[in-house]
């Protein structure tokens, strides 16, 4: 047997990795799993993407390697969504980096600025990647906690009273997942302020800025960010393009220059009728998006519908692709008590504890599910409940 690289010790297979086969093995023709649990977009991307794609796909000439730093017309629409949503002007030559989805970009953006033994701050309740990536370039990983008393906001003046001197990178996400917290202009400033006075690089993961939520913001919009951030980006969440694998990284040339200094070592391009789709994407007008988040609205309705069955306690106010909710208290172990939802019902919930010890008494519900799927959840879970019930009733009844 060969000898594991040391790594990989304390990085476990990703959770929805392990824990999706599991699902699967549980569906039936007689009763379907109804996966509540990840943000896969169901919707389609736009039609004049999809046209882009087919269009290039068919050119001989465009299935070759591609440049590492995506093609100009790709880095220039970017810029010009950037402009249109955020009002950051970014140079596109040089202050954008294309990406074969954002999520690569975590570990690039780690091998590129982190040395070993380097400490490198995530959020808890956040995303599993940044402290696996952390983990896998040798950084030690130093958790702040997304305060639930606080609107699960950062409690920033905390953090200011802290030993930050080991800290190279501080991950932030804003709209957070999975709370569905959306930052202030505010808030990003102090966060900004933060970065400077510790001297350390604050990067803002930022794919769900367009999903409920009427005021997208770049951290890159803060005075002084130029100099301490970059921020991440995606078509995956917004446009519906999750399998397509297209983001890309901003910020000052100097930090995207030591990006692609990994990236040109890890891939080859990304597949040149990808990015022509992704320049039609990036025109999608305001009515596409209006129309999108019309439908998350519905189904966010109906997953407080879900919740409200389950006896959960949630804020209404969330943005992002899902909602987050705190299980009653009389449930000893959420973890257990969402595998026996799913076992019961077929019906995957993702528990709050893969998110961190701030997510275990908590609950997430994807709304990458239709409005029929949402509801037939709701009944089947009512059913169970009424079942459960008349068990307690009946063992009652029988002493």
């Amino acid at each position: 047997m060969i000898e594991f690289a040391k790594r990989i010790q304390g990085v476990e297979e990703y959770y929805f990795s392990k824990k999706l086969a599991e699902v699967r093995s549980l569906d039936t023709p007689e009763l379907r799993i109804i996966n509540l649990g990840i943000g896969s977009p169901d919707l389609a991307p736009s039609g004049n993407t999809i046209e882009a794609l087919i269009a290039s796909a068919k050119n001989p000439a465009h299935h070759g390697y591609q440049n590492y730093k995506g093609i100009p017309q790709l880095r220039e629409a970017i810029s010009g969504f950037y402009k249109k949503i955020y009002s950051v002007p970014l140079h596109a030559e040089s202050e954008i980096l294309p990406l074969m989805g954002s999520k690569e970009g975590i570990l690039h953006i780690c091998m590129a600025f982190v040395n070993e033994g380097d400490e490198v701050l995530i959020p808890d309740p956040g995303y599993p990647t940044y402290a696996s990536a952390a983990k896998l370039t040798g950084a030690k990983t130093v958790t702040y906690e997304m305060k639930e008393a606080l609107n699960w906001g950062i409690d920033i003046s905390a953090l200011r009273k802290r030993d930050l001197s080991k800290v190279k990178i501080m991950w932030v996400n804003f709209p957070h997942m999975p709370t569905g917290r959306v930052a202030t202009i505010t808030e990003l400033k102090e966060l900004v302020s933060l970065a400077r006075e510790n001297n350390f690089l604050i990067v803002n993961d930022n794919p769900y800025s367009l999903i409920l939520n009427e005021n997208p913001l770049s951290i890159l919009s803060v005075e002084g960010a130029h100099e301490v951030a970059l921020e991440l980006n995606s078509l995956s969440k917004s446009h519906n393009m999750a399998g397509w694998r297209i983001g890309w990284a901003a910020g000052r040339k100097e930090y995207i220059d030591a990006v692609l200094r990994v990236k040109s070592n890890m891939d080859s391009g990304m597949f040149l009728g990808l990015q022509h789709a992704a320049v039609e994407a990036l025109t999608n007008g305001d009515d596409w998006f209006t129309t999108q988040n019309s439908i998350y609205r519905k189904r966010q309705k109906l997953a407080f519908k879900i919740l409200d069955e389950l006896n959960c306690s949630y804020s209404s106010k969330q943005s992002g692709l899902f909602v987050w909710a705190k299980a009653p208290d009389q449930i000893a172990d959420v973890e257990k008590w969402i595998d026996k939802i799913l076992y019961a019902t077929k019906i995957f919930i993702t528990p709050g504890f893969i998110f961190g010890d701030a997510g275990k008494r908590f609950i997430r519900i994807s709304l990458c599910a239709s409005e029929e799927k949402l509801n037939e959840a709701w009944e089947r879970i009512n059913r169970y409940k009424l079942s459960v019930n008349r068990k307690n009733s009946q063992s009652t009844i029988n002493g």
